[in-house]
């Protein structure tokens, strides 16, 4: 039963306001080759001409616990395959999200390499930004997780997960499981600064885990284990925070995993913590959020009114195992990347 919605500043809308959205799954969106496989689909992203890019963590390489598991694939408006982009490339390790910007350039962040990649629409290495753990350092190993975390270090990464632009091409990146700051260059790539530490106050973070700007230039920030979404001009100053309170039936399991406490008001795992943010283009956008659990997708308001709501757990078409990107061409067509179930949905919505 749906009920009350999240609003700006705390407060909540009437008994029975958010609708739940109708909604179609098409059945094979893309279409492999008989030997390419996607593994965890971690990113997914359109250009202007409507082709798709799916970030997987397959291509699985060496042992469970130190895998290069990433591989960029690029799909026609029809989904047929296109081509592999940076197949081999030093960058892959640990796939995280996958954007395009204005100028159909593809970039791509990798958590296991705390790396972010400019790829030219010819798919040709333009930028780096970031550095890789060197493989002849002792003290190369994965990265500890020390609460306070270490000091921050200008352009360098720990655990990055998101990248967006404003509309001077200006280079937001959220970094991410670690540092729990957003870093902020120029076009290009120059460091300019960077905002935000870990904490649960105004304009703090606790693994801001997606990142999407509007046509203003404000940065939109999913602060995914605080469950919220924080706004903030292009120079880091907290405008506002919403959060995601749609009431949903206790009962519902997630996908995996023991039963969670459907009342948590953080952590990964609460409901209504953003996993995936997106904004729509044109001249009235809206915001797509979605969460692990219960596991739907939310529309919102610009100032985060929830508009509607669909989906729900499960394996089948029109369910969703922990969509980890959200791709959102229009208000009614929508591309999720889902761990999970190991693939990509195209949903056409019906409002």
């Amino acid at each position: 039963m749906m009920g009350a919605a999240g609003l700006a500043g705390g407060a909540r809308a009437a008994e029975g306001s958010v609708p739940e959205i109708a909604f179609d799954s098409v059945v094979d969106p893309i279409k492999l080759p008989p030997d390419l496989y996607l593994g965890e689909v971690s990113g997914v992203a359109v250009n202007s001409k409507g082709h798709l890019f799916v970030f997987s963590r397959g291509n699985t390489k060496g042992p469970a616990y130190g895998a290069a598991a990433a591989q960029l694939l690029e799909f026609d408006a029809q989904g047929n395959f296109i081509r592999e982009i940076g197949k081999n490339l030093y960058a892959w390790s640990f796939a995280h999200a996958v954007k395009i910007d204005a100028d159909d350039a593809i970039w791509v962040t990798d958590k296991g390499s705390d790396l972010v990649i400019k790829f030219t629409p010819e798919g040709r290495v333009a930028m780096v930004l970031g550095r890789k753990q060197e493989a002849s350092d002792e003290d190369t190993a994965p990265l500890k997780h020390p609460k306070p975390p270490l000091a921050a270090e200008d352009g360098r990464f720990r655990q990055v997960t998101d990248v967006t632009w404003d509309r001077s091409g200006n280079i937001f990146v959220s970094d991410g499981y670690i540092n729990s700051r957003v870093a902020k260059f120029d076009r290009s790539g120059n460091w300019i600064k960077s905002f935000g530490v870990r904490g649960d106050k105004p304009g703090e973070f606790n693994t801001p885990h997606s990142i999407a700007s509007d046509r203003e230039g404000n940065i939109y920030v999913a602060d995914r284990f605080n469950r919220r979404i924080q706004v903030f001009d292009g120079e880091g100053n907290f405008l506002r925070a919403f959060t995601i309170d749609v009431p949903f039936d206790h009962n519902v399991r997630p996908v995996i995993g023991n039963p969670l406490d459907p009342n948590a008001t953080s952590g990964t795992f609460s409901p209504g913590a953003p996993w995936a943010i997106c904004i729509t283009p044109g001249p009235n956008p809206v915001l797509y959020s979605s969460d692990a659990y219960p596991g739907r997708i939310y529309k919102l308001s610009l100032d985060g009114k929830v508009l509607g709501v669909l989906g729900g757990p499960g394996r089948e078409l029109k369910q969703f195992g922990w969509i980890h990107e959200i791709a959102c061409p229009s208000e009614n067509v929508l591309y999720v990347a889902e761990l999970l179930n190991w693939r990509v949905q195209k949903l056409l919505l019906h409002p």
